[in-house]
Parts: structure tokens; sequence; C-alpha cells
């Protein structure tokens, strides 16, 4: 679930066109009220699940657009609240991965990733993330890639480039904010949808181990070790609401 790497310098016309920023710091928000207060919660909405698997045959693509329409519908009718023009994201499948995509290559150890120069989600539809899986994993992986295009869409996604290019002593912190503010993302949108996916607590339990096995504890942490991650998609989950979602004031060990 992760997105793409930061590979191409900003031009110059974008660095001017971005909001006007304080000096570096890891833990400023990059932009101002990104989520209105007059947008308020997502709304809450019906998304019932595909199967991933039918009659022996994997539906996963199915699955996969089932769940992007009501990304689609949910979010779509927050961003007009904000104020904010909407526009879908492209989604592209993929049977097997390709050498490369979005104009670059397949990004390796990635579930599914965003590519933010063309506001592209891509879709493996092979590999451990998706294929016979009966948890809620894949649903909270497309919801956290589809938060990248949110990101994008409200201006954080610029301001953070801008931020981590000029920053690069907090550059790693800043990149876990980022991630974490999509996983928080992705809880809001389950919350908005829960009561309509016939799931029980114990699959909220299992989303949750399944999530804080994600984390990069034994890595370069750039997305977050377990326990933030969970932490994070639990906050989403409870509030229902994006505002909950302000990753870049929390305190460093929130982000760790």
């Amino acid at each position: 679930m992760r997105s793409l790497p930061l590979t191409r310098v900003l031009t110059l016309a974008a660095i001017l066109a971005s909001v006007c920023l304080p000096a570096p710091s890891a833990q400023a928000a990059p932009v101002r009220n990104p989520f209105p207060k007059k947008a308020g919660k997502l709304a809450t909405t019906s998304c019932p699940e595909t199967p991933i698997v039918s009659g022996g045959i994997p539906r996963t693509r199915e699955y996969l657009q089932t769940v992007v329409k009501c990304l689609d519908k949910s979010w779509g009718a927050y961003v007009e609240r904000a104020g904010r023009t909407f526009r879908k994201p492209v989604v592209r499948y993929f049977e097997e991965p390709a050498d490369t995509v979005c104009g670059m290559r397949w990004p390796a150890y990635a579930d599914a990733f965003y590519c933010t120069e063309r506001a592209t989600v891509v879709f493996p539809l092979t590999g451990r993330w998706l294929e016979n899986r009966t948890d809620l994993y894949p649903f909270k992986v497309a919801a956290h890639e589809y938060g990248h295009h949110l990101q994008s869409l409200l201006g954080i996604r610029r301001s953070f480039e801008v931020r981590a290019r000029a920053d690069r002593t907090h550059q790693d912190q800043l990149k876990r904010r980022y991630e974490l503010q999509a996983d928080c993302l992705s809880g809001v949108f389950l919350g908005s949808v829960w009561r309509s996916l016939a799931r029980s607590e114990a699959d909220w339990a299992a989303l949750l181990d399944a999530t804080r096995a994600s984390g990069d504890d034994d890595g370069h942490r750039t997305h977050g070790k377990g326990a933030s991650r969970v932490h994070w998609l639990k906050r989403g989950y409870g509030a229902v609401s994006p505002a909950a979602c302000d990753t870049w004031s929390a305190p460093a060990t929130r982000v760790a």
C-alpha cells in the first residue's frame, strides 16, 4: 500500500504556485485547514463488499471496482462541500506487475500505489495483499491509496513535497506524516460505510492486526511503525471526520 517515491523535481512554476510555507518544521501542517468545518464528517453511506472469489473464480477486479465506486461517491460529495473541485482518479488494474507504470519503474514491494503526477491509482490483481483474502485488508489498501488522491486534490501533497525537498533533515518524518494521514483517511471511509459491510468486531480486530503487520518497524521508516498505523486508522474510523487526520501537528511519538 505504498505510494510512489518522490523522484521528480518540482518545476519552478509549481513551487511558486504552492501555498506559502513557514520555516521548515517536521511538525507544522503543510496547508491551512484542508478539511474545513463546513465540510463536516464523511456522510454515512452503503458499500456492501462483493466476493473476491466466486465459484472458484477470482473476482478481484470487480471487488476493487466496487470499492472505488463507493470512494468516488463519498469523497466526491465531501470535496465539493469543502469548496474544492472534485476529480476522480484514473484507476488502472494489472494482472501482473509491469516493468514500468506511470512512466516509472514498477515500485518494489508495493501492494498498490498512487502515481501522483498522473493522478492514477494502480492495483495489481495478484499478490498476498489481495488474492484469496477474507479480511478487510484489500478494502483498507484501496481506501489508503485513494487517500493520497485526496491529499493531491486538497493541496496537501504539493506542499508536502516542497517542504520535504527543503527540509531533508526531517524528510522521513514528513513522509510518515503524509502516509499516516492516508491511513487515517482510510479509517474515516471505513467508519462511514461500516454498517453496510456485514462485518463483525472480530473482522475489525483482524484488520488492525493486518495493518500492524504492514508497519515498517524493521526497515527504513517512511510509512510508520505498525502501532502508528493502527493508531491513525482507529482515529479516522472513530471520528468519521477528515479533520481528525491532522498528522502534521501530532507529536513525533505518534508518527514514529
